[in-house]
């Protein structure tokens, strides 16, 4: 396996299962916020600290503590191009944040792009873990003892009033962040979705866009997470999380019922034109690609378009993004350039002339 495949493939072996409920969810993920005792956080630390940090940690999975949940591989963010290092924030392996670290910054990954840990990023230690589909309870369990052998090996600071001591305020206490991906198209379409926003914030959740934390929620695609990590259990906050899930998911169900017996030609056609544009499409940006790859997944959903599938949609996602374009043509693009070669890529891809091994032209 080389470091040079998780940059080179858009999808991610984890997400080429569905997954329960993966009609509306497309993936839960875990992550867990832990700092090393007698070390300054991050950004406060100088580069020697850093490399220390990032010493210790790493040397828990060279001594194959790691083992038991499968094959890992550490990457140094030193060792990478800016471009492989956007790529991977594209497929949600590193943080923006990660990203821009300048010093001691790695991610050790799993070999099937699941489990993410990345080390010296806002804290020094951030386990993350992804399913596919609605299945937070197993993303929480596969991060916890992912938690417990680095807790076995380091020596985590800790507060026994405040819990888990994190760089930012809001981490502090359990320093677990879950969250689920899901594409609510039928409650934008149907204009439920600020009613049922507005109700989840209202439960300790909050709601994020694709890229989390100040990003759009572009292709109806909304990360909804909890906001509160100190005063809950773990369970507790998973939980929450998952009963307030599960009412999003019935009523985004119940929204597409009713858009198929109230606006059934109205619905197919917005599916079918959105799907013809991007067949046909000179120039695609961003944002318009987004909402219509939106449109033709809940076609292919609700049964009004078998032209495309669930996992091509998913790997879409990711192939229209600015860095793995660029990766994908090996060349560096103006925002116009960009925009071509998205509109090409669809193309290419809907139609079944997408050389995964290259660009396909």
């Amino acid at each position: 396996m080389t470091k040079r495949r998780y940059t080179q493939d858009a999808l991610s072996e984890w997400m080429k299962g569905e997954g329960p409920d993966s009609d509306v969810v497309i993936s839960s993920r875990v992550r867990v916020a832990r700092n090393l005792r007698h070390q300054p956080f991050p950004m406060l630390a100088t580069n020697e600290q850093s490399a220390e940090v990032l010493g210790k940690l790493t040397d828990v999975s060279l001594a194959g503590r790691l083992e038991p949940f499968g094959s890992f591989e550490t990457v140094l963010l030193s060792d990478i191009s800016e471009l492989d290092k956007r790529v991977l924030v594209e497929k949600h392996l590193i943080s923006p944040n990660l990203a821009n670290e300048s010093r001691a910054g790695a991610v050790i990954l799993s070999e099937n792009e699941a489990v993410s840990i990345m080390i010296n990023e806002e804290d020094h230690l951030r386990i993350q873990c992804l399913y596919p589909g609605f299945q937070i309870g197993e993303a929480w369990a596969l991060a916890s003892g992912i938690d417990d052998t680095f807790e076995e090996a380091a020596d985590y600071a800790f507060d026994e009033n405040r819990g888990y001591l994190t760089a930012c305020p809001t981490n502090v206490g359990t320093g677990i962040r879950a969250s689920i991906m899901m594409h609510l198209p039928a409650l934008v379409l149907t204009q439920q979705i600020n009613r049922i926003l507005t109700a989840v914030t209202q439960v300790g959740l909050t709601v994020r866009g694709l890229y989390g934390e100040g990003s759009e929620a572009l292709g109806n695609l909304f990360q909804i997470s909890n906001q509160i990590t100190l005063g809950q259990s773990e369970s507790e906050i998973i939980e929450n999380l998952h009963g307030v899930a599960k009412q999003i998911i019935e009523h985004e169900r119940s929204a597409r019922k009713r858009l198929l017996e109230e606006s059934r030609m109205r619905i197919e056609d917005r599916v079918r034109r959105s799907y013809g544009i991007l067949s046909h499409a000179v120039i695609m940006d961003s944002k318009e690609a987004a909402q219509r790859l939106s449109d033709i997944r809940l076609g292919a959903d609700l049964g009004l378009l078998e032209e495309v599938t669930p996992q091509m949609l998913n790997e879409l996602l990711v192939m229209t993004q600015p860095g793995f374009l660029q990766q994908t043509f090996d060349e560096k693009m103006s925002p116009e350039q960009r925009d071509y070669r998205r509109a090409e890529l669809i193309r290419k891809q809907l139609s079944g002339q997408f050389d995964h091994g290259g660009a396909g032209i």
